[in-house]
């Protein structure tokens, strides 16, 4: 019998996760269909008992459900939990189980990149949920100096005293880490600044960034923001989203199928669905 995926969020039409799956479902072989299921906040607690009535296999959760959505569930894995969002279920023999695939697909990405992880002075930028699923798993992975930076120090301050694995951090505001910005090897764009289409914007100001500097952008819409061109012209290494996106999918796809799929297939599939473009 086929087997049933999806992605739940409001809006959802705009989601690549369904080419991007359906593509390595059938390159593996996989009797298994993916789709984009629009379900609005009100429908949630009757969209997951529906699920679990018709036997879905295991579904994708993105904006606004991320973090509802744990109220409906029977399992909840300890770093989704710390982190408080679910953005991949899994249906093991009728119990629905949650986990948080972004914060490990960011690291998982950034290491195909970057050796020594643990070794680097990180300036995270933002302190929103992306920064938080990104600080968690970063401090998970091992890194030992981690600093926030944020418009407000108080929320910055709050992520920091959450994190469940141990972790330096220092609090800058805005002005605050665009002065010692260059002692870092490695920056990590967690906002929306700069995506389109306000691609003109940027987080912070920066002028000079330490020799050999990595700088790491989550928007992959465009493909390479104002941060990430500015740090590129100071001669920092960059990366944007896309791998996050398709690391992440591939933690979800191994979830549901004990698969690790092919990253460099699914980031062609991405970039073809993007058009290849940067806008």
């Amino acid at each position: 019998m086929k087997k049933l995926f999806g992605v739940i969020g409001d809006p959802i039409a705009h989601s690549m996760s369904p080419v991007m799956h359906n593509d390595l479902f059938n390159h593996y072989g996989i009797d298994a269909a993916y789709v984009p299921l629009h379900v609005r906040k009100s429908n949630l607690e009757d969209a997951i008992k529906g699920f679990k009535a018709i036997g879905i296999d295991g579904f994708n959760v993105t904006i606004p459900h991320k973090t509802e959505i744990m109220n409906f569930l029977d399992e909840i894995d300890p770093l989704a939990e710390a982190i408080g969002a679910v953005n991949t279920v899994v249906n093991k023999e009728g119990t629905l189980i949650g986990y948080n695939t972004d914060g490990r697909g960011f690291v998982r990405g950034l290491t195909e990149e970057l050796s020594s992880l643990p070794d680097k002075k990180v300036m995270l930028i933002g302190a929103g949920g992306a920064a938080r699923a990104i600080y968690f798993s970063m401090a998970e992975a091992g890194v030992q100096k981690m600093d926030i930076c944020n418009r407000t120090t108080e929320k910055a301050d709050l992520l920091k005293k959450a994190c469940p694995f141990p972790v330096n951090t220092s609090i800058f505001d805005i002005e605050g880490a665009s002065k010692c910005i260059e002692d870092y090897d490695l920056l990590i764009q967690t906002t929306s600044i700069g995506m389109s289409p306000n691609v003109d914007e940027r987080p912070l100001e920066f002028n000079q960034l330490k020799i050999g500097c990595f700088a790491s952008d989550i928007i992959y819409n465009p493909l390479e923001t104002q941060f990430l061109k500015e740090a590129k012209s100071l001669g920092a290494n960059i990366q944007n989203g896309i791998e996050m996106f398709v690391y992440q999918g591939a933690l979800a796809f191994e979830l549901w199928t004990g698969i690790f799929p092919d990253t460099k297939r699914m980031k062609k599939n991405v970039l073809n669905q993007l058009g290849g473009s940067t806008c």
